[in-house]
């Protein structure tokens, strides 16, 4: 687990933060001259006569010219600095105590013309805005009424009422996903949707089917299943509608905080032990939320809803959501793709059972089933992702560099 911090940075060659780090440290390495007491070297007033003095911040200024030109305030530069692989210990070389006092530094130093744009105050703190936050409670009151609907039809009209459903809570979701603290470039978020369509789409009919591939094959129906339909999962699926706007208001408040704690920090480490259990609580405040609303939606549909999966699958959906959100796309799309495939791999796996001489195929899933039910499958492929990116998000949430940009999430 220790290398997750490395899951956002392709390739397996040194990083560009690592090779910065180096380079800045060799910066002041080349304005120390030898030691006076070694055998062979010259006065401290020759050496200074035969070689000028070296400002080891005007070097690091210009190497990182296109940050200190376009920043509009310290912060800036310092998430920036740390993006690059400055540290503290890398700012004390530089006479500093910290790297805000280097970016304040490097921000003063950084000739201006009158039209540039200047922020003498800290940024502020996103706020809830009306659009946002209308919108992340549409998807759960569509799901809401179709599932109502589909629960009062029958025959032909049961198929067309949950088509329909399907793809209006999908167009609503993917509009109320793009605005707010939840918000993903279209670009990045491309991998991630199949992957996350596979898991809700598991999570509504998944057990029903691997229930009853265990029992007489496909073809059997499933115990308690009405009118010869495949049963559906539809409290769990209707929770994960609902939990959308509370999981884009944990984000706002996780997104406010943090910012606000960037203002106060004088250090890069202080400013990761203070956001650290910022992050776990508005992680544990979610799931509060989400178990709230899937014991609501089992109430209300009279259905046993499976906690353990939703939650699972809540917290995956929500962290890969908020890493994507500040700018780390490589470490969700891995996870959830690695999920959906473990889920589909482990259906299929009992299919392929039935083939002679393949009956050894289905014996995990059989085992881990006949111990805790068919929903121990995707609680545990999503429990061990959402494990999985909760550690990766409590190295890279907490950098400033995730919160000190001008394209943070709003």
């Amino acid at each position: 687990m220790s290398g997750l911090g490395g899951l956002d940075r392709p390739g397996t060659s040194t990083s560009p933060g690592a090779r910065d780090a180096r380079s800045n440290e060799s910066l002041v390495t080349e304005t120390d001259g030898p030691d006076p007491g070694e055998p062979g070297s010259a006065p401290a007033t020759e050496r200074r006569a035969r070689r000028p003095a070296v400002d080891p911040v005007k070097t690091l200024m210009h190497r990182h010219r296109e940050l200190c030109e376009r920043a509009v305030d310290p912060l800036e530069i310092a998430a920036g600095l740390e993006a690059h692989g400055v540290t503290d210990r890398t700012a004390a070389r530089f006479r500093h105590r910290d790297v805000f006092s280097l970016a304040e530094e490097m921000y003063a130093r950084v000739p201006r013309d009158g039209d540039a744009p200047a922020r003498t105050t800290p940024p502020s703190a996103p706020r809830v805005r009306a659009d946002w936050a209308v919108l992340a409670l549409l998807p759960g009151t569509l799901c809401a009424a179709a599932v109502t609907a589909l629960r009062h039809a029958e025959g032909q009209a049961r198929l067309i009422i949950a088509v329909v459903g399907v793809l209006a809570v999908a167009v609503v979701l993917r509009v109320a996903l793009s605005r707010g603290p939840l918000r993903v470039a279209d670009r990045a978020q491309r991998p991630t949707a199949a992957w996350t369509c596979g898991l809700i789409a598991y999570a509504a009919l998944g057990d029903g089917l691997l229930r009853a591939a265990l029992a007489d094959g496909p073809d059997a129906l499933p115990t308690g299943s009405p009118d010869g339909a495949w049963p559906l999962a539809a409290a769990g699926v209707l929770a994960l509608a609902l939990s959308c706007a509370p999981a884009a208001w944990c984000a706002h408040l996780f997104t406010a905080r943090a910012r606000r704690r960037l203002a106060a920090s004088r250090g890069l480490e202080e400013y990761a032990t203070s956001v650290q259990p910022l992050l776990l609580g508005t992680f544990a405040l979610f799931l509060a939320s989400l178990a709230a609303l899937t014991a609501l939606s089992g109430a209300a549909l009279d259905e046993t809803a499976a906690h353990p999966q939703v939650l699972t699958l809540g917290a995956l959906l929500l962290l890969a959501r908020l890493l994507g959100a500040h700018g780390f796309t490589h470490a969700p799309a891995a996870v959830l793709g690695a999920a959906a495939t473990a889920e589909a791999v482990a259906l299929a796996s009992v299919f392929a059972a039935r083939l002679p001489g393949c009956g050894f195929l289905a014996t995990p899933v059989e085992a881990l089933v006949t111990a805790w039910g068919p929903g121990a499958v995707p609680t545990l492929v999503c429990g061990t992702g959402a494990l999985t990116l909760l550690i990766h998000s409590s190295r890279t949430l907490t950098r400033a560099s995730a919160h000190a940009t001008p394209d943070a999430p709003c």
